[in-house]
């Protein structure tokens, strides 16, 4: 089943319920991220609810960890999509048009990876902010953890670090909600360095979202 054909259908369980501020998340590898936020909302320190955790990979362990505390969840593969006829902007619009049908009030891109379209944006109807392991004005796009590593490795750079944005067409460029530095340790591995990166990617993906509520209150 296409997405067309289901645009506004809520997957099974999902209520739009009375909950203050709704979030739905956008994810495609093992939702580390979507962790986080589930663990801040279940400890109080975040008043929202997840509506809907969405994945253009059927196979993501994030739909595990999403399942296993009773959020509703959404798979969007984008390659069937194309080979029964579609575009990639009718992947978008369609896409656009489900997670409108949960009503959130923020979609949060926390390891989605798929560039999102001037498409999406024209149709979705909330803010959109995304998580990139980079800081501003460096390294955007895919493996960018790898390539500041590489850069520090030649001496070019002796820190790096991860930004939560607004999200706009042009790709990792909008308005910075909030960033951590992370400076490299002579001698770590990459490993090492990422699972840094990831620490502070937890941190600042919950404050960015409740940046965003209060400033909304």
């Amino acid at each position: 089943m296409h997405l067309s054909s289901v645009k506004l259908s809520l997957a099974k369980g999902c209520s739009l319920s009375e909950k203050p501020y709704a979030l739905v998340v956008l994810v495609s590898g093992s939702g580390s991220n979507l962790q986080a936020i589930m663990d801040a909302i279940a400890g109080g320190t975040l008043d929202a609810q997840i509506a809907c955790v969405v994945s253009n990979k059927r196979k993501a362990y994030a739909l595990e960890r999403a399942e296993n505390a009773s959020i509703p969840t959404h798979v969007a593969p984008l390659k069937p999509y194309l080979r029964e006829g579609h575009t990639r902007e009718q992947y978008d619009v369609d896409l656009a048009q489900v997670i409108n049908g949960y009503a959130p009030d923020l979609i949060v891109l926390a390891g989605w990876m798929h560039i999102v379209s001037a498409a999406f944006l024209d149709v979705i109807q909330a803010p959109v902010i995304n998580l990139h392991p980079a800081l501003p004005g460096t390294f955007p796009g895919t493996h960018a953890i790898e390539r500041a590593y590489e850069a520090f490795q030649r001496g070019e750079i002796s820190q790096s670090g991860c930004m939560v944005h607004h999200v706009i067409p042009e790709i990792d460029a909008g308005e910075v909600i909030t960033q951590a530095i992370v400076p490299f340790t002579a001698g770590e591995s990459l490993d090492d360095y990422e699972t840094r990166i990831h620490a502070a990617e937890h941190r600042i993906i919950v404050e960015a979202v409740r940046q965003i509520q209060l400033a909304k209150a």
